[in-house]
């Protein structure tokens, strides 16, 4: 990510950037962080890093909506406690609103999946990202939490997790390694759609939604022009 880039995504209307592991990989990011409270990065980074792990927004119809930004470990850098740093954020969070959504972005299933029913009738949705991978297990807890796995890449999807095809299965032939190239074929906009009570911050509906370039959005559903 770059200030420029960030920028861009903000122009379309965008309210609020999540981040993950990635986040320090151009050193030029890093004032921009602590200049941008509309861009988060983990909180579970240590303290004294740059930026914000968490924020609170104004929705277009008022509703004051916090996001926290979240990192695992298993598999992933060895950072502080993801399960810890969300109890120690959600109290001050709620003196403000109800609706918090939370960002899971992790390696490993089964750490998403308990992140999400430690979470569950406490923050209004866990959204998993990292695996690029759209999942097919949207749910309501049964404390009102909305859950998924992973809400699935934003981009090219002719591709090996955004890669180049011919790039990738390069690396995975010869194991040498070279600059990855990114696709440009079969762009697609994917994630959820959420529904959640204003006052008791609990979900009411997940929707995954997978949009081609080209899609016209109807009703919340995708329909091909």
């Amino acid at each position: 990510m770059t200030k420029e880039i960030a920028a861009k995504i903000f122009c379309q209307g965008v309210d609020v950037q999540t981040s993950g592991n990635h986040i320090w990989d151009r050193k030029e990011v890093l004032p921009f962080l602590d200049a941008e409270q509309r861009y988060l990065r983990p909180a579970n980074y240590p303290e004294g890093n740059p930026g914000f792990g968490s924020g609170i927004f104004t929705a277009r119809n008022g509703t004051k909506v916090a996001v926290i930004n979240l990192m695992g470990r298993t598999f992933m850098a060895d950072i502080d406690c993801p399960f810890r740093k969300a109890e120690a954020l959600l109290p001050k969070l709620r003196e403000k609103t109800n609706v918090i959504i939370i960002d899971f972005h992790a390696e490993a299933t089964s750490e998403k999946q308990a992140f999400g029913w430690f979470m569950d009738g406490r923050a209004s949705a866990v959204i998993g990202t990292h695996t690029h991978v759209q999942t097919a297990d949207e749910k309501i807890l049964p404390g009102g939490t909305a859950y998924i796995t992973d809400a699935g890449m934003s981009g090219a999807h002719e591709s090996v997790i955004g890669i180049r095809k011919e790039d990738a299965l390069e690396r995975f032939l010869t194991m040498i390694p070279k600059r990855f190239g990114v696709a440009e074929r079969d762009i697609r906009l994917l994630g959820v759609l959420l529904e959640i009570d204003e006052q008791s911050g609990l979900a009411v509906k997940i929707e995954r939604v997978n949009l081609k370039a080209g899609d016209v959005v109807s009703g919340g559903l995708a329909e091909e022009e």
